[in-house]
C-alpha cells in the first residue's frame, strides 16, 4: 500500500537528517580529516540503520495481522453459511493463500510494482520480473527491507481474493473456484494496484487511496458481484415466483469472532499501509490511522444496527456485525487524511450502505450469502467517493488539486478499477459457465459441497442428519 500515493521506491525515512551517506576516501589527502568524516557521518548512518530496523520489524508485524485475517474472513463465512459446506469454504480461504503467495511472486508482484511500465508506457502495465531482491547489504534509502514489503503486499492481494469466496459460497465448482483466485491474484488486482500504487496513470492524476478501499475490497467486491451474478441464487434460495426465502448461517458465533478477527486485522491492514514508522512524525501518523480506522468501525456497528432495526423491526446482529466491516471498508482509503468527525460520518454511512446494499441485492434476487458486495464492494467504492469529499487536497505536478477536481479524480479512478474488476471476472465467469464448469450440479448442491467436492465432512455426519446444525 503506498502511504502517500508515491512509488513505493520513493518511500523513506520521515526524519530529516539524510539516509545514506556516501564518501570518497581516495580524495581525502588527510587521514584526520577522513577519520572526522567518518565520525561525523556515523551517527547519520546509524540513525538510518535503526529506521531501516523498526520499519522492517513493524511492517513484518502489519503483514502477520493481514494475514491473520484470512482466519477472519474464513469464520465470518463459515458462520453465515450452511454446515454441509464448511469444508469447501475453508478450502477455499486456505487455497487463496497458497495459490495467491505463489502467483503473486512469479507474476502479480512484478505487474504491480514494475518501477517503470515497460510493456505499455503512460503508467499501463510493466512487469519487473520475478522473486523478491535480498537485502544482502540493507538498502537503507529505501527504508524497509524487500522481504517485509512483499510479505505485506501478498497479504493484500490474498484478502482482495479471499472477499469473492462468500459471494459463490454453496454453489461454485472448487476447481472454478481455483481458477478464479489465480486470475484475480496473478493479474487483476496487480494490473489495477500498479495503477494506483505502482506509480502507474491514476497516481499520476492525483488518486489518493491509502490503504485500498478501491484498489483491494471494491475490486473484491465487485469481482463477487460478477460471480454471484454469473453463478444465480443458491436452491430454494427464492421461490418459483421471486419471493425472497432466508437460508441462515448455521453458526453466528462463529460469524462474531470473524468480524473481531478482523477489526483487530484492520490495525495491520490500515497503519501499516504507512509504511515508515520510525520518527516522532511517523509514529503520530500511525496511530492517528488506528484512532480514525477505530471510530469508523464503531460508527459503522451502530449505524447498520440501527438502520437494520427500523427497517426489519429487530435489532440484527449479522446487519450490525457487516456494519463493522462496512465503516472498516469506508475508511481504509482515507484513514491517513480525514478529521475525527469526517471518520465518524463516513463509517457510519458505510454502515447504513450495508444494509441498503443487502436489501437491494435481495430486490434484484442476486444471491450473496455473506453480503460481500455490500460491504466491500459498495462501500469501498463510497470510501473512494468520501476521500475526494473530505480528505486532504493532494498536489499533481505540485499543483494543489482544487475540491472539485480531487472529487472528480476520484469518481473517475474508482469507476475505472471497479469496471476493470467486474468486467475481467465477468468475462472469466461467463466462460466457466459456457463450458459448464462453474456451478455445481442440483444434485451436489443438495448434499453438500463438503462430501460433494470434497469427500469429507466438517462436523460428524449423525450430527448433520440430526438437525443439530443446518
Amino acid at each position: 500500500m503506498m502511504g502517500v500515493g508515491l512509488p513505493l521506491a520513493s518511500v523513506a525515512s520521515a526524519q530529516d537528517e539524510p539516509v545514506a551517506v556516501s564518501m570518497d576516501v581516495e580524495v581525502a589527502t588527510d587521514a584526520g580529516a577522513v577519520d572526522a568524516a567518518v565520525e561525523e557521518a556515523a551517527p547519520v548512518t546509524e540513525g538510518a540503520s535503526l529506521d531501516y530496523t523498526i520499519n522492517t520489524l513493524i511492517m513484518f508485524l502489519c503483514a502477520v495481522l493481514v494475514l491473520f485475517m484470512q482466519a477472519g474472513f474464513a469464520m465470518v463465512e463459515v458462520g453465515l453459511n450452511s454446515a454441509k459446506n464448511t469444508v469447501n469454504i475453508l478450502a477455499k480461504n486456505v487455497m487463496d493463500l497458497g495459490v495467491g503467495v505463489i502467483l503473486f511472486l512469479f507474476v502479480g508482484w512484478g505487474i504491480m510494482y514494475p518501477g517503470d511500465f515497460n510493456i505499455i508506457g503512460d503508467g499501463i502495465l510493466g512487469y519487473a520480473g520475478p522473486w523478491v531482491d535480498r537485502d544482502v547489504t540493507p538498502n537503507l534509502e529505501y527504508g524497509f527491507s524487500h522481504s517485509a514489503d512483499f510479505l505485506f503486499q501478498v497479504a493484500f492481494a490474498a484478502t482482495a481474493a479471499t472477499i469473492v469466496s462468500g459471494a459463490v459460497a454453496g454453489r461454485m465448482k472448487f476447481g472454478a473456484y481455483l481458477i478464479y483466485s489465480a486470475f484475480l491474484t496473478g493479474l487483476i488486482y496487480p494490473i489495477s494496484g500498479g495503477w494506483k500504487w505502482g506509480g502507474g496513470f491514476l497516481d499520476a492524476m492525483g488518486f489518493q487511496d491509502f490503504a485500498g478501499s478501491v484498489v483491494v475490497h471494491a475490486v473484491g467486491g465487485f469481482a463477487g458481484l460478477a460471480g454471484a451474478i454469473a453463478l444465480g441464487p443458491r436452491l430454494g434460495r427464492y421461490t418459483s415466483d421471486g419471493k425472497s426465502v432466508p437460508l441462515p448461517g448455521h453458526n453466528i458465533a462463529f460469524a462474531a469472532l470473524g468480524v473481531f478477527i478482523l477489526w483487530v486485522g484492520w490495525y495491520g491492514f490500515n497503519p501499516g499501509s504507512q509504511l515508515t514508522y520510525s520518527g516522532a512524525a511517523n509514529a503520530e501518523a500511525t496511530t492517528y490511522i488506528a484512532l480514525t480506522t477505530t471510530l469508523a468501525a464503531a460508527a459503522g456497528a451502530v449505524t447498520a444496527l440501527v438502520t437494520g432495526w427500523a427497517l426489519f423491526g429487530k435489532p440484527d446482529l449479522t446487519m450490525a456485525l457487516n456494519g463493522v466491516l462496512g465503516g472498516l471498508v469506508a475508511i481504509t482509503a482515507n484513514c491517513d487524511r480525514v478529521s475525527q468527525g469526517e471518520s465518524l460520518l463516513i463509517g457510519a454511512i458505510g454502515g447504513a450502505l450495508v444494509v441498503l446494499g443487502i436489501v437491494l441485492l435481495d430486490k434484484v434476487k442476486i444471491d450473496d450469502p455473506v453480503g460481500a458486495w455490500p460491504v466491500h464492494g459498495l462501500c469501498g467504492v463510497w470510501g473512494g467517493l468520501a476521500t475526494g469529499l473530505f480528505g486532504e487536497l493532494p498536489e499533481v505536478n505540485d499543483v494543489l488539486l482544487s475540491r472539485g477536481e480531487f472529487i472528480w479524480v476520484q469518481c473517475l479512478s474508482t469507476g475505472v478499477i471497479v469496471v476493470w474488476a467486474f468486467a475481467t471476472m465477468a468475462i472469466l465467469f461467463f466462460a466457466l459457465k459456457a463450458i459448464g464448469f462453474l456451478r455445481v450440479s442440483a444434485e451436489h448442491e443438495a448434499a453438500g459441497l463438503d462430501i460433494s467436492e470434497h469427500g469429507m465432512h466438517a462436523y460428524p455426519s449423525d450430527v448433520i442428519a440430526g438437525g443439530a446444525v443446518n
